[in-house]
């Protein structure tokens, strides 16, 4: 008897440390659309833990979840939310306003997500006053203002992740950190030890976007194999193949596109600081669109000032570059290193420097 009452006691105190401390949240709130329903989400499992409908222009949430569980307050029917840690300190929010009171770490993330989400905000409103006809002759315009928005996010995730280190607040941001700074660094937080290193919202971010970018689907076995050759028209009807460019010591970055892509096209910037810089010495760019108009495709090529080649055979998903290389999903890329290797797939933003920074050095 007394062996396995030792037993129950070291199986007890082995299982204690991985339960989570509960503690209690106390949420108040204002909103001037009285029946509206608000939602109380946890991040974590994307799960509405409660809802209440407004009245008199408040609302209020009580309850206990996990300490340090990433939270938020959203409205009903869309992504306006307002995110928080449940660290004990009682919050008070404004969803009129998106502001918060609370905790000074809740506070500092409430400010950084509304100076990152206050621009795209602004042209959703925009678009949603905008009747279908006005849309589509200003669809040019607003994928550049949707661009626009897209790296005030990224420039405040960056900020947020080289000052807020030591808080929980990176999390909140961790998705658009990873698209930009390359799935590897998750493995480089870890390591580092930063504050929220083992937070369960930073695998679950990691995880995510590694399935959007499809790390762990059919284009993950690429990388290894050798290339399969591509032949295409540039825009002046000239046929040309990636095989032109491969080999005598280049890197080629076959770079999958398209005009109407917003993604696209906030990401050009990037590729063409990485050209001017590693051009001279060996760094290569081939631009595959994934247009079917040829005005388009051409137009967007002098918008982007882009001087590396281009080709297209202007078919959009039908092409052989699609089903070849298995693309889901633009942009896309494949770095070819010089004995014509798949070295390296989906390289954007930061993740995209980083990889030619060790080829080539500064």
């Amino acid at each position: 008897m007394k062996k396995v009452l030792i037993l129950a006691v070291l199986m007890v105190t082995a299982v204690m440390p991985s339960m989570a401390q509960k503690i209690n949240y106390s949420i108040s709130g204002t909103y001037t659309e009285n029946g509206e329903t608000i939602y109380l989400i946890d991040e974590l499992t994307d799960q509405k833990i409660d809802s209440v409908v407004v009245a008199k222009g408040e609302f209020s949430f009580k309850g206990a979840a996990d300490k340090d569980a990433f939270m938020s307050v959203s409205k009903v029917g869309n992504h306006e939310d307002v995110p928080f840690f449940n660290d004990g300190t009682p919050i008070h929010i404004n969803l009129n306003e998106y502001t918060l009171k609370g905790s000074p770490q809740n506070e500092r993330l409430a400010k950084y997500y509304f100076e990152s989400e206050a621009p795209r905000r602004k042209v959703n409103e925009k678009i949603r006053n905008m009747s279908e006809e006005e849309i589509e002759q200003q669809a040019e315009a607003l994928v550049d203002e949707i661009n626009k928005c897209g790296n005030i996010t990224i420039t405040v995730t960056n900020k947020i992740f080289e000052e807020e280190r030591n808080s929980l607040i990176p999390l909140a941001f961790a998705q658009v950190y990873f698209v930009d700074h390359g799935l590897d660094a998750y493995d480089e937080l870890v390591a580092e030890k930063v504050a929220f290193a083992n937070h369960p919202y930073l695998k679950k971010a990691h995880e995510e976007v590694q399935s959007v970018l499809g790390n762990n689907s059919a284009q993950e076995a690429f990388v290894g194999k050798q290339y399969t050759d591509l032949e295409m028209a540039d825009p002046d009807g000239k046929m040309h193949k990636v095989s032109e460019f491969v080999g005598e010591g280049k890197w080629v970055l076959v770079d999958f596109w398209a005009s109407w892509c917003g993604p696209c096209r906030a990401e050009m910037p990037n590729v063409l600081e990485a050209y001017n810089k590693y051009h001279s010495k060996g760094f290569e760019v081939i631009g595959i669109s994934f247009d079917q108009k040829k005005e388009a495709w051409v137009k967007a090529v002098e918008q982007l000032n882009m001087p590396w080649l281009q080709i297209s055979d202007l078919k959009a998903w039908e092409s052989p570059a699609a089903s070849i290389y298995k693309i889901e999903a633009i942009p896309d890329n494949i770095l070819i290193d010089p004995q014509g290797k798949i070295v390296n797939r989906a390289l954007r933003g930061t993740a995209l420097q980083t990889r030619l920074k060790k080829i080539f050095g500064e």
